[in-house]
């Protein structure tokens, strides 16, 4: 095996490559992006990044490639993969050849029906480009709205209100964070958020998304107008699978793959945002993840693996998002919980413990300021990892350390 190609030049397929090298693999590396840049950061798009409108944080310099032996292609968008040559085909029609080849391409921004392609003051938050051209409506004076109540909508309107623009955000559910994330938590966040100058509507259901030169209109189907001088749409993110299903690999959610990420062809893996796969602490749910660490972890994963290994995936899902002062925290997956128990903490900050009906810890959500809950968090990451039962008084008392239920 001396080609590995990696199609997706972003957390995930950067980390794979450096993976490769530090592994040991002496052969050719080549990593493909449909984006000018470099392979760059996403998280600080919607929170610091995006009040600095700088250069991206680029997950490494362009000198670090190439000591690493590391062929980089940025702005060359895959057309199609030829499973039959064992090549992948760029626009401009020029193939690549690969022995193994992963597919690391990611997610994109779910749209909302009937908004053009292409419109000025309806946008959405994906890339370093879509920041930069936001970040001129985020300033005093300036009104924005924002589609949806999840992570990304969140901490783009905590951002905006940082800089002084006028914020209100439209959530179709009747809570924000209504995925993965418990109602204590979320009603927490949404208090802090109005106390910042946030309006927020639930349960509001949307007619029409208009532009014009003026502005931007949300119009609700209660016959409702909301105008802002830009509005930012966040309701979800799409696999971007359509270079797998052209090729004909199995689809579920995502691109599906095994517990090794090796898709339903042997020489192709899949990995990070666009990739569904088996959880062995559920019980072997199919399940994909939206997330930075799961990106990394799964892009050295995969090095292994298009190396010959069979290593599978055993790592807790994390998420985290930061908003104003506050840090949320979760470790697991919570729906199928039978019991929560809350750990009040330092600070007003609290934890909640997910147990099942076996009594088996299978989840943690925590929020505080700073990093008040990041080390119980951890720990009870690691009690979830070793499917353990603990006694539901010891994890609501602060006095008992979650490290001694650890050794336990």
């Amino acid at each position: 095996m001396t080609d590995i190609v990696i199609v997706g030049a972003g957390e995930c397929g950067a980390r794979a490559a450096f993976a490769l090298r530090e592994k040991g693999f002496a052969g050719k590396i080549t990593l493909i992006g449909a984006e000018p840049h470099l392979p760059y950061e996403r998280p600080p798009l919607s929170k610091d990044g995006l009040i600095g409108a700088g250069p991206p944080k680029y997950v490494a310099e362009a000198g670090r490639y190439a000591e690493a032996g590391i062929s980089v292609r940025p702005d060359a968008p895959v057309e199609s993969i030829d499973r039959e040559r064992k090549s992948v085909v760029l626009a401009g029609g020029e193939a690549i050849p690969y022995d193994r080849l992963l597919l690391a391409t990611g997610a994109r921004p779910r749209v909302f029906p009937g908004v053009p392609e292409g419109a000025g003051r309806i946008r959405m938050l994906r890339t370093h480009g879509d920041a930069l051209s936001i970040r001129p409506y985020l300033a005093p004076g300036r009104g924005l709205a924002v589609i949806g109540g999840g992570f990304i909508g969140l901490e783009l309107a905590a951002t905006a209100r940082k800089l002084g623009a006028e914020v209100v955000l439209v959530e179709g559910l009747p809570r924000v964070l209504s995925r993965g994330v418990p109602e204590e938590i979320a009603t927490l966040v949404a208090g802090r958020h109005r106390r910042e100058g946030v309006e927020i509507l639930c349960g509001a259901r949307i007619a029409a998304l208009e532009e014009d030169r003026a502005g931007a209109r949300v119009r609700l189907a209660d016959g409702g107008v909301l105008a802002a001088d830009l509005v930012v749409v966040g309701i979800g993110a799409v696999p971007n699978v359509e270079l797998a299903e052209g090729a004909g690999l199995a689809i579920e959610n995502g691109i599906a793959v095994d517990a090794t990420l090796r898709t339903s062809d042997p020489d192709i893996f899949a990995a990070g945002d666009c990739c569904s796969f088996p959880l062995a602490h559920y019980g072997g749910r199919r399940v994909r993840l939206e997330a930075w660490r799961n990106a990394q972890e799964q892009g050295t994963l995969a090095a292994a693996n298009l190396m010959g290994g069979a290593e599978r995936v055993a790592s807790v899902p994390w998420f985290w998002s930061d908003q104003y002062e506050l840090t949320l925290q979760i470790a697991g997956l919570a729906d199928g919980a039978a019991t929560t128990i809350r750990r009040d903490m330092e600070e007003g900050a609290f934890i909640l413990f997910h147990l099942d009906g076996a009594g088996r810890l299978i989840a943690a959500s925590g929020i505080g300021p700073g990093n008040a809950v990041a080390r119980d968090i951890r720990l009870a990451e690691m009690l979830i990892a070793a499917g353990a039962s603990p006694d539901p008084a010891a994890l609501a008392s602060p006095d008992t350390k979650l490290k001694k239920l650890l050794a336990a």
